[in-house]
């Protein structure tokens, strides 16, 4: 093969590489940017106080799984809520309230749940304190 060919071979596979990323970027998913950005930079400082709380009062809930349940124990009474956000597709977002009464535990039936990846935001109240805890969880 002669240089000739091989620049029309050349200048045709481009030809054809700038129309298949064009048809690849408008097929591509969406972006994953947050939509509620500017929403949690207004409260930014808040939720930065309430999760140094957590810390500071050694209040993290202990999560622990069996079967198809999730069980949550305070360190003392506890009411709000849990959401429960799937990374991989927000349609999928759940939120469930909590109250544990007098006691320190609760249970949340996870048997709807997609199995996979799933960001836990807790945000509960006890002892007349805020609080807001996140933490990442596998559900098998």
């Amino acid at each position: 093969m002669n240089w000739g060919k091989g620049l029309i071979l050349v200048m045709v596979i481009f030809v054809l590489f700038i129309p298949s990323m064009g048809v690849f970027m408008f097929l591509s998913p969406a972006d994953d940017y947050d939509h509620r950005y500017y929403e949690k930079g207004l409260t930014f400082n808040q939720d930065y106080d309430r999760e140094k709380q957590v810390a500071t009062d050694h209040a993290q809930p202990d999560i622990q799984f069996s079967g198809r349940k999730m069980k949550l124990t305070f360190t003392h009474p506890a009411k709000g809520k849990v959401t429960f956000e799937r990374p991989s597709n927000n349609l999928l977002d759940k939120v469930f309230q909590l109250d544990s009464g007098l006691g320190t535990e609760i249970e949340i039936p996870i048997v709807s749940m997609t199995k996979g990846q799933w960001q836990l935001i807790f945000d509960w109240k006890s002892n007349n304190k805020s609080y807001l805890y996140q933490k990442e969880v596998f559900i098998k």
